[in-house]
């Protein structure tokens, strides 16, 4: 073999490795997002911060009825714990994102006493949901520290909530002519 064939293949196989390695990630290994396509959708659709908090919280709500649909599934996918923690971080990743409207609607001075409300009562009932299945529920070890995380970002988003419903200045009150 000559030199300049030698050459020749050494900067073929440079180009080809250096090609598979800018080529897309593989199906294995693939970007995960916790909304499907409707949802991230429905977000863009959403001017405003109002409409996006409750958005995130009804695909919180729906994340976390899925969660407790496998948890009591008589046939368990095989993948069950992969799918379990897997919910619970997009319900994580919602009410976090919930939350981050708050300050959005605070910096554009937007009113949102009523998605203030959701978030808290929301909260709080997604909250005993959470609880009681850290109590014991089925094959705990699986999603225990998904679960204590997912609780813990529920407590911030209620707090967060809670904090801003305080700090908002009261509604004017519109007085009668006279």
């Amino acid at each position: 073999m000559s030199l300049r064939n030698v050459m020749f293949a050494l900067l073929s196989m440079l180009l080809m490795t250096s090609l598979a390695s800018a080529s897309p990630r593989s199906t294995q290994d693939p970007q995960k997002d916790y909304l499907t396509e409707t949802e991230a959708d429905k977000i863009r659709d959403a001017v405003t911060p109002p409409e996006r908090i409750k958005l995130y919280i009804s695909f919180a709500d729906d994340r976390l009825k899925k969660f407790q649909y496998e948890l009591t599934r008589k046939t368990p996918e095989g993948r069950r714990g992969e799918i379990l923690n897997g919910l619970l971080n997009d319900y994580v990743g919602c009410m976090d994102d919930a939350a981050d409207q708050i300050e959005v609607a605070r910096d554009k001075q937007i009113d949102i006493r009523g998605q203030l409300k959701l978030i808290e009562s929301k909260g709080k009932e997604f909250l005993e949901i959470l609880q009681k299945i850290d109590q014991g529920g089925p094959e705990l070890a699986t999603y225990k520290d998904t679960l204590q995380d997912a609780i813990e970002g529920t407590k911030d988003a209620v707090s967060d909530a809670d904090k801003a419903s305080k700090e908002l200045t009261p509604v004017p009150v519109r007085r009668k002519p006279s």
